[in-house]
């Protein structure tokens, strides 16, 4: 096979044929193996397909706007393209405000209205135009340095007893007004952080180091919370102060040392006056408890002493009564009533004085109280004693 012989190509395919004046136009190159679906893979497109296809493409647009003739544009064609950007242009006007959001609708970049969450609709710019502004999303912002960062002046702050106090805090705040706050505020970061800080500042210096340090702090983030607001509102800045929150507040590192040591000192003050405390309640508890009883012991004798002083006199009156209705009746009961209460009490003797012509004479044990009866024994004979008298 000749080197020259193009009727066999061989395995590098045909060579691109001759236009005549010497210049050989580029073929589409086969590839090697000689068949279209040869060991090397599918055909691929080739280059005139494409241009073919643009070509045709040209001329559809052609004939659309120009007629077959191309000898002018129709109307019809320039209406459709123009209806179509009118309505890309109207379509642009559709929007979507998120549930978090809250839209500001500016005309010519003048506030014209606030749109709440959903599908809504705006003349399409240059006219109208939309900001979005999340209206429930808290911020926070950290003043007095954050972690081990140190920026002095913003944590050193003077308190009302002239000490200074090195405080980092933060504030949480929203949006609460959206058209305020777009229109209002050029950095509302800048603009929050300068409001909290001159409103720590103010608070930190009306109160004193040691509240500060230790029980007061949710007092000074109360009243910075509200001075803050205060300080917006009259700004018009449509934002809302969530939270102020100390993370710290120390005194400054060279004095730190002095300052555990007044902390000490004050716990153990503390600690005594609890103790002492302690101890007074439980005197005076105990004292209250006695004087309760002996109040309770006068006021119970007292009603004892009136209740039978009354019943004496009830008695004493009853008694009166009868007595002006029979006196020697009453004499009599009255003798026998207390004959039997004296002698219901006392030992008793009883001797027949019939015939004696002497005073008789009793032992001492005879009237002595018993506490026991004694057995019965037989009474000694009296003694008579040399008198005339009879006792009875």
């Amino acid at each position: 096979m000749p080197w020259n012989d193009n009727a066999n190509p061989g395995p590098w395919g045909a060579p691109p044929p001759n236009d005549g004046n010497g210049d050989k136009k580029p073929g589409p190159r086969r590839p090697l193996g000689g068949g279209g679906g040869g060991p090397r893979g599918p055909r691929r497109p080739e280059g005139p397909e494409l241009n073919a296809a643009f070509e045709r493409l040209q001329r559809q647009l052609r004939d659309f706007f120009g007629g077959p003739g191309g000898d002018g544009v129709r109307p019809a064609a320039v209406a459709a393209v123009a209806g179509v950007g009118v309505g890309l242009w109207a379509l642009s006007g559709v929007y979507i405000v998120q549930p978090n959001e809250q839209a500001v609708v500016t005309t010519f970049g003048a506030y014209s209205r606030s749109e709440a969450p959903g599908i809504r609709y705006h003349l399409p710019a240059p006219i109208e135009r939309v900001e979005k502004v999340p209206v429930t999303t808290l911020n926070r912002i950290d003043i007095g340095g954050v972690g081990d960062a140190k920026v002095p002046e913003e944590s050193l702050m003077l308190t009302g007893d002239e000490n200074i106090v090195d405080l980092n805090f933060s504030v949480t705040w929203r949006v609460a007004d959206a058209s305020k706050y777009v229109f209002t505020l050029r950095d509302p970061d800048a603009s929050v952080k300068a409001a909290a800080e001159s409103a720590m500042r103010e608070v930190v210096g009306k109160s004193d180091l040691q509240p500060i340090l230790t029980t007061g702090r949710g007092q000074v983030q109360a009243q910075t919370a509200e001075l803050m607001q205060r300080t917006l509102d009259s700004w018009g800045a449509g934002i809302s102060v969530v939270e102020v929150q100390i993370r710290s507040a120390n005194p400054p590192q060279e004095v730190a040392a002095a300052f555990r040591d007044v902390n000490s000192a004050g716990q153990d003050q503390e600690s005594a006056r609890n103790e002492a405390n302690t101890y007074r309640n439980r005197v005076v508890n105990e004292a209250k408890g006695d004087a309760a009883k002996l109040v309770q012991s006068a006021e119970g004798y007292r009603e004892q002493a009136v209740r039978e002083a009354t019943g004496d006199v009830a008695r004493f009156n009853q008694i009166y009564n009868e007595y002006r209705q029979a006196p020697g009746v009453t004499k009599d009961r009255l003798y026998i009533e207390t004959m039997e209460r004296v002698l219901a009490k006392s030992n008793k003797v009883v001797i027949d004085g019939k015939g004696a012509s002497a005073p008789i004479i009793l032992p001492p044990d005879v009237f002595r109280p018993r506490t026991q009866p004694a057995p019965a024994a037989e009474p000694a004979p009296p003694t008579v004693a040399p008198s005339t008298g009879a006792a009875r």
